[in-house]
C-alpha cells in the first residue's frame, strides 16, 4: 500500500507522469527532474520503505533487483563504458528530498 503523500509511490501508481527508462516488476526507473548530471535517472523499488537501515532478510530479494535495475539503466542509458556514479542519499542531513528508498543513477 502506498505511503501517504509519497511522491514516488504516486508515480509507481501512475498517478503522476514520469520519463520511464526502466521498469520490472520490483523497481521502476524514471529522469530525475532537476538532473544534476547528462544522464540522471532515479530507481525505486515499489515497495516503500525510507532508508536502507530500515531493511531486514525480507528486502534481499527487492534489494538485489534494485542493483540490477540499476545495471539495466546505465545500459541503456549508454553509461557504462564512460563511467557512472550510483548514489544512495540515507536521511535529510545526506540530501534525501523524497523518504522512499531510491538509487540515482549519474553519468556523462
Amino acid at each position: 500500500m502506498p505511503a501517504p503523500n509519497c511522491i514516488f509511490c504516486s508515480i509507481i501508481a501512475g498517478e503522476i507522469p514520469c520519463t520511464k527508462v526502466y521498469e520490472d516488476e520490483h523497481t521502476l526507473a524514471f529522469n530525475d527532474i532537476n538532473p544534476k548530471a547528462r544522464v540522471h535517472v532515479l530507481v525505486v523499488p515499489k515497495t516503500c520503505f525510507d532508508r536502507l537501515h530500515e531493511s531486514d532478510e525480507s528486502h534481499t530479494q527487492l534489494l538485489g533487483q534494485l542493483l540490477i535495475a540499476v545495471g539495466k539503466v546505465a545500459a541503456l542509458t549508454d553509461i557504462t563504458r564512460s563511467g557512472y556514479r550510483v548514489q544512495f542519499n540515507q536521511g535529510k542531513g545526506a540530501g534525501q528530498e523524497v523518504f522512499h528508498l531510491h538509487a540515482h543513477v549519474m553519468g556523462k
